[in-house]
């Protein structure tokens, strides 16, 4: 069965003047788009093994380091102000540059004190080694972030 529009000429079978023609679907041609991605894709394939990522530096290498935690001097400050050099009591404040100096070899001390002690002990005894022109470095725990 045949329907007809009405659009047509009866003459010569082509569409009348004005009359709209949909017999064809315009679609898009994926042929070329489908050459230049595989163009592409060998062209990075025989990059690829080119290409470096990063910073070419020659790191020197050095000997693993000897001295541990026990082998530095760490001052310890308990709540009561007492005062200990790596658990080892020590009595008279301005004598513990001096000791310090005796037992190590480095010009770093650890400071750890007790969350408890009052501040005045701390800065005496950060007056005291800073007097002995020693690097101070102050241990703190990090809190819990889930806390």
């Amino acid at each position: 069965m045949a329907i007809s529009t009405g659009a047509m000429n009866r003459r010569n079978g082509r569409p009348r003047r004005g009359a709209v023609h949909v017999g064809t679907l315009s679609e898009m041609n994926v042929v070329p788009l489908v050459d230049v991605v595989l163009v592409l894709l060998i062209i990075f394939m025989i990059t690829a093994h080119v290409m470096e990522f990063g910073l070419d530096v020659q790191v020197p290498a050095v000997q693993q380091a000897t001295e541990t935690a026990e082998d530095l001097p760490v001052v310890t400050i308990t709540r009561d102000a007492k005062l200990y050099l790596n658990d080892k009591p020590v009595s008279n404040i301005n004598l513990l540059g001096a000791e310090i100096r005796k037992r190590f070899q480095t010009n770093s001390v650890f400071l750890v004190g007790d969350r408890r002690a009052m501040y005045e002990q701390i800065v005496n005894v950060i007056g005291a080694l800073g007097k002995e022109k020693f690097d101070i470095k102050i241990v703190a725990k990090p809190e819990d972030v889930g806390k």
